[in-house]
Parts: C-alpha cells; sequence; structure tokens
C-alpha cells in the first residue's frame, strides 16, 4: 500500500499524540537536544499550546495514511528561522520525513532556514540533505537526552 502523506497546520487536540511520540527512549537519544525532563505533560502542553498559538512560528502536523505520526516546525532564533521534525518511530526509514519536510518548506517561505543534528544521526542528516540543504558548520552544546556535551551539524538551505 502506498503512503498517503500530509501535512496540516497543527491543533491543540494533536498534542497528545505528538507527547507520546517524544516519550521513546531511542527516539529521544537520536534527537539528543530534548527538553530536561521530556516526560513532563504539563510542561510539554504549556510549551506547545503557546508555540502553535504564534504567529511566528509554523508547526505542522504529519499524517500518514489518515494518522497522525510525526510534526515538522519553523520558529525563529534571533531573527534566524530553525526547522525541526519528529516522526513516530515505527514510521522510521520510509521517506516520510524528507516528504514531509519538502512539502513544508513548499508553505514556509522564510530563507534562509537552518537545520541542526546530532552528529551522529546520520538518517536526520540525510532527511536535511535529500531536502536541499547544505552543511555549514559544526557546534557543541549540552545534550538533555545523552547528559553529555555532544557536537551538532549545523544545516542551511537558502532557497
Amino acid at each position: 500500500m502506498a503512503l498517503q502523506i500530509e501535512i496540516r497546520k497543527t491543533i491543540d487536540n494533536d498534542l497528545a499524540f505528538l507527547f507520546l511520540f517524544q516519550l521513546d527512549k531511542e527516539a529521544n537519544y537520536m534527537a539528543a537536544f530534548t527538553p530536561t525532563d521530556s516526560a513532563n505533560r504539563d510542561a510539554y502542553f504549556e510549551k506547545y499550546l503557546k508555540i502553535i498559538a504564534d504567529p511566528k512560528k509554523n508547526m505542522q502536523t504529519i499524517i500518514c495514511n489518515g494518522q497522525i505520526i510525526g510534526s515538522v516546525s519553523k520558529y525563529e532564533i534571533d531573527g534566524e528561522a530553525e526547522i525541526t521534525y519528529w516522526i513516530d518511530k515505527q514510521y522510521w526509514g520510509l521517506g516520510i520525513a524528507t516528504t514531509a519536510l519538502r512539502n513544508f518548506l513548499t508553505i514556509e517561505k522564510m530563507r534562509p532556514i537552518f537545520g541542526r543534528v546530532a552528529f551522529d544521526n546520520l538518517p536526520s542528516k540525510k532527511v536535511l540533505e535529500n531536502c536541499g540543504f547544505k552543511q555549514i558548520g559544526k557546534d557543541k552544546g549540552f545534550a538533555n537526552a545523552r547528559n553529555a556535551e555532544i557536537e551538532e551539524l549545523i544545516f542551511k538551505l537558502d532557497n
């Protein structure tokens, strides 16, 4: 069966699903740069209710064959756009993140836009590269999910 992948603006009711996806230990390890207590449901909802209400942010829910399976978002830090995405682990390796990010980039026009991945998150690095992002540098930061400072790769998309 072919996968039908779509994105749409995130609504309050989506957050219960998205919260559950980010509880997975392996997914947290791969993402690396997570909140201090990603299991805190109240903190998660408080944060994301503000995000979906903020017009400077663009959070979209990823739907595959009618089911919510993740999200892709743009936020700004010091006036620069950054993207982030999260896919339910059971859907990894199917090309969904790449398709969802490509779709997202057709509606999110702010450029340049940056993406960051943990140095060893090769699947996420591939998603960015498949969507036209180029690696422009490296940084180090404290990864809560790993309780250590690690290297992250910085990617940029100009157009």
